[in-house]
């Protein structure tokens, strides 16, 4: 399989093994977010919440296109995806998948409504940072624009929750007549048909919209598995005509012949040949090998490096004050550095599907512990119809727009979690909130990113150093 070693084979059937594993534990973890409301105003039975909400996870992933898990991807240094050496990349991956591992597992055991979101990007940074600080690297090798723009959307979607939530509860109050969706719900009976079409729907959409956005992460995941240690084989996407990447270099090396060099500072000059030699490389491959089947292992890989190369190298240049480029020129570049990228930003339907059944079926499991502290323990009072109605709407809207419109990863649990906190005190007052519930689930928020980053750092070293 794929020409390996028996020793790389069994490493990457482990490692497949440990994504699907991570994004089990995902799916069990996160799944007291879409059920926990319709269990605790018996809108739902445990049993069919949960295979409900396993369904639409399914689902989600494959509607969710792969805009956030080329961003989880794009975390890292382009210099580690674009490193040949099989060995490193079983370094990265490992340290990755530990890390993750291990918090996810560890905070769910404890039941505590962490997030899986802040755990692997946590992991992503701490290794992107350990990177930088090998000795044939710089600081500059950290992708701080990816990170700063990922961390802000995990930090504003909590306050979102939050605000949004207390706002729907506000408009609810205010009217809505039939005041049954804001009594506690009776322990024996389900809610009124038309309040429980209401939460069947938001659960969906919670569920839909989660499986969207977390199974991306996994679909990321895995190709990064793939690039580290089958990279000839997952380079680029073979399924596309190369016709479409020909046309694409053609346009960027037609904007980069009109930049004039000569009031260009060394730096940009310098940046300016870079860009022109690699544009030259990638003709030069495509004049001896007409079409994809025929590229070589390695010159798809080399394309890859090259495609990966330019992006870094026009975002660098367009952001120079020296460049004086016209509006359709800067728009052509765009469009050809979009248009190579379409080549490497992909995922094999196998791996979707591979992820769309891991979070599925661990979404069926393991989710009593966190459903529990969702549902009895944020608040002092019972969940009402209204405040579960109104956290799942506000969730599911907050993780749509984050994924579909951003394209960027959110945290499922803390956007629920913040909302439940938000439709309690919108009920009572800040005093409708159970303190020490708040105060576990805040430290697990704290603790996430600084633990997790922690953890893959330290063995990602330890692992470079055991492979050097």
């Amino acid at each position: 399989m794929f020409g390996l070693e028996t020793d790389l084979l069994i490493l990457l059937v482990i490692c497949l093994l440990a994504a699907c594993a991570f994004e089990f534990v995902n799916g069990f973890h996160d799944t007291a977010n879409a059920v926990a409301t319709v269990i605790y105003t018996n809108t739902l039975r445990p049993w069919a919440a949960v295979v409900w909400s396993g369904f639409w996870n399914f689902i989600g992933v494959f509607a969710g296109g792969i805009g956030v898990a080329m961003g989880i991807v794009y975390l890292l240094p382009i210099e580690t995806l674009i490193d040949q050496d099989v060995w490193h990349g079983i370094a990265m991956i490992g340290a990755l998948l530990l890390s993750a591992i291990i918090w996810n597992v560890g905070t769910w055991y404890y039941g505590l409504p962490s997030s899986s979101s802040h755990t692997l990007i946590g992991s992503i940074l701490g290794l992107g940072i350990a990177y930088s600080l090998l000795p044939s690297t710089t600081e500059a090798s950290f992708a701080w624009s990816e990170a700063s723009k990922t961390g802000m959307s995990l930090l504003v979607s909590p306050f979102l929750g939050f605000t949004l939530t207390v706002f729907l509860m506000f408009i609810l109050k205010r009217f809505v007549k039939n005041k049954t969706i804001f009594k506690e719900p009776h322990k024996r009976k389900a809610p009124p048909l038309w309040i429980r079409i209401i939460l069947i729907i938001t659960c969906t959409l919670v569920s839909f919209f989660h499986g969207s956005n977390d199974g991306q992460k996994g679909v990321g995941l895995v190709m990064l598995i793939l690039i580290a240690i089958v990279p000839s084989y997952y380079a680029l996407d073979n399924d596309k005509d190369p016709v479409g990447l020909r046309n694409s270099i053609t346009q960027v090396e037609q904007v980069l012949a009109r930049v004039d060099s000569t009031v260009l500072s060394a730096s940009d000059a310098k940046q300016l040949t870079l860009l022109n030699d690699e544009v030259r490389e990638m003709r030069g491959v495509f004049t001896s090998n007409p079409n994809m089947e025929s590229l070589p292992k390695d010159a798809r890989f080399l394309l890859r490096r090259d495609i990966l190369l330019i992006t870094k190298g026009t975002d660098k240049l367009m952001e120079s004050p020296d460049i004086t480029m016209s509006q359709r020129d800067r728009d052509q570049l765009k469009a050809g550095v979009t248009g190579m990228r379409s080549y490497t930003d992909y995922a094999p339907d196998w791996v979707i599907m591979m992820i769309a059944l891991s979070l599925g079926i661990g979404t069926m499991i393991g989710w009593k512990r966190i459903v529990k502290t969702i549902g009895e323990k944020i608040g002092k009072e019972h969940l009402t119809y209204a405040q579960g109605a109104s956290a799942e709407f506000m969730a599911a809207s907050v993780i749509g727009f984050s994924t579909f419109v951003f394209k960027l990863p959110v945290s499922t649990t803390h956007i629920l979690s913040s909302g439940i906190a938000g439709s309690m005190v919108a009920n009572r007052g800040i005093k409708n909130l159970n303190a020490g519930t708040i105060r576990n689930i805040a430290l697990a928020w704290v603790l996430t990113l600084p633990v997790s980053m922690f953890l893959s750092g330290t063995l990602f070293l330890l692992f470079r150093w055991l492979f050097a």
